[in-house]
């Protein structure tokens, strides 16, 4: 069966509709408020304005009345005294009486029953002003006696008929004022149940969204809490499966160990024995043929040349297999023959240093910190690019500590995070086969590369994987074979 690789196409992402409807609503709801708000000024305003207006009308119709009246009280006043004084406020009654009644014809202009009613009063002064002027030239003519037997009673009358008018302006001005502000308040409580409603719409969409928010946090934490459910399973599994590689990685080690080791003894016993006896077989009939048969005995030299090659080769097929010298000699001289033989091809300062009774530790840590050496050893030749390397062993307290160390270009930043890099898991799972640890890192001062390696030296039955508790640690990522060296590169 075979996947589609083809992207799959991503479907557009936009605002479901009931959510964009809920949107607009809240617009809507926005405006209608904004042009309730203004209709409110607008109805504020006219109210502060009419107000305002009865105010001037009401001081105006006051000041007019008591121009008039002034007039009058001076104007018996003259008749009383003589004294020209009083003929100040009588001759500029007149100019102040006019712009009086320009500031009320201005400030009702737009009230025609007012107009009607200012032109009555209008008339109303203006007669008046002309009875004062005709008792005035009276006065002047015949004095006072003339003056007494024809005032009276038409002078009184208009006095009382233009307070009547200014009373009736007044009352209109304040009548129109009352029905303006109960058509104000009329409409202002339609505003206010109008805002009510809006308030209560717009608190209704906000219930909506914060259900909506509210169910869409539901669900985000839902689908969070199957993500991490899914993650820990997922860890869970990955840990697992890492745990059973690992084991897996370790057996095998430990099994090819002991391949190597029965291989060698085989190479070792059986295949030397019969090189040996094929050996001294030739060399016997060699001496035989010399005299005789000196060609043929050529050949057989040729071949017991050759036979001895192939005993070097098998020599060394069975120090690759499982030094001779670990078996024999120990750790330390393994190491020392190693690390000369090393430095002997390589062109490489190789020192090793070795404290304490590295000897005493058991086979499966001999074999294990051996490998370690040469696997880092052999990688530093390919890819380090270094001029000198320490192998330092150490037995400190209860484990045997190892640190190789070079002077090469260092291990890349990212070397630990390749795949392919079995070099470095070998080594580890070495390590940690007997219950130890191994850290790769940069050298001092970021120059070169430092392996570390500690095992705890408690005895061969640390090699028993069967006794071994899986390594809760993550496991290292892979280095192939030789890869030390690259990752130092």
């Amino acid at each position: 069966m075979y996947l589609s690789t083809d992207p799959v196409p991503k479907r557009p992402r936009s605002l479901p509709l009931y959510k964009t409807l809920l949107c607009f609503a809240c617009v809507a709801i926005l405006l209608a408020n904004g042009i309730s708000l203004l209709r409110n000024l607008d109805a504020i305003k006219a109210a502060n304005s009419l107000q305002d207006q009865t105010t001037r009308v009401t001081e105006e119709l006051q000041h007019l009345n008591l121009l008039v009246t002034d007039a009058e009280s001076s104007l018996r006043g003259y008749f009383l005294s003589g004294s020209p004084l009083y003929l100040g406020t009588v001759n500029g009654a007149p100019a102040q009486i006019d712009s009086q009644l320009r500031k009320l014809s201005a400030l009702l202009a737009d009230n025609p029953s007012q107009q009607k009613n200012l032109a009555q009063l209008r008339t109303l002064v203006e007669h008046q002003l002309q009875m004062m002027n005709e008792a005035l030239t009276i006065y002047r003519d015949g004095g006072l006696k003339e003056i007494l037997t024809i005032t009276g009673a038409p002078s009184e009358g208009d006095s009382d008929e233009i307070r009547l008018q200014v009373v009736i302006m007044l009352k209109e001005q304040n009548e129109l004022l009352n029905a303006r502000s109960a058509a104000f308040y009329d409409q202002y409580r339609h505003a206010v149940i109008l805002g009510l409603g809006i308030n209560a719409a717009a608190i209704a969409v906000l219930l909506l969204f914060y259900q909506l928010v509210q169910r869409s946090f539901a669900a985000r934490a839902r689908a969070e809490e199957a993500l991490q459910a899914a993650n820990e399973q997922l860890e869970s599994t990955v840990t697992r499966r890492t745990e059973q590689l690992s084991v897996l990685s370790r057996h095998l080690i430990h099994v090819s160990e002991e391949e190597k080791s029965r291989l060698a003894r085989e190479l070792h016993d059986e295949m030397g024995a019969n090189l040996t006896a094929i050996g001294m077989d030739l060399a016997t009939v060699g001496e035989q043929l010399r005299t005789s048969r000196p060609d043929l005995a050529a050949m057989l030299g040729r071949a017991r040349a050759t036979l001895v090659d192939t005993v070097q080769l098998k020599r060394r097929i069975v120090e690759d297999l499982r030094p001779s010298l670990l078996d024999n000699l120990g750790l330390s001289a393994a190491l020392q023959s190693y690390c000369e033989d090393y430095a002997r091809i390589t062109g490489l300062d190789c020192d090793v240093l070795i404290d304490g009774d590295v000897d005493s530790a058991g086979p499966m840590h001999a074999i294990a910190l051996f490998r370690i050496v040469q696997e880092s050893l052999n990688n530093i030749a390919k890819y380090a690019r270094a001029r000198s390397v320490i192998v330092h062993l150490a037995r400190e307290d209860d484990s045997l500590a190892l640190e190789v160390t070079d002077d090469g270009v260092g291990i890349a930043p990212d070397a630990l995070a390749r795949s392919k890099s079995h070099g470095l898991l070998g080594m580890r799972e070495r390590a940690l086969l007997l219950g130890g640890k191994l850290d790769v890192e940069r050298g001092v001062n970021g120059v070169g590369t430092c392996v570390r390696a500690r095992i705890p030296a408690i005895g061969s039955q640390a090699g028993s994987l069967a006794l071994m508790p899986p390594d809760p640690s993550p496991v290292m990522p892979a280095v192939g074979s030789g890869d030390l060296g690259k990752c130092a590169a």
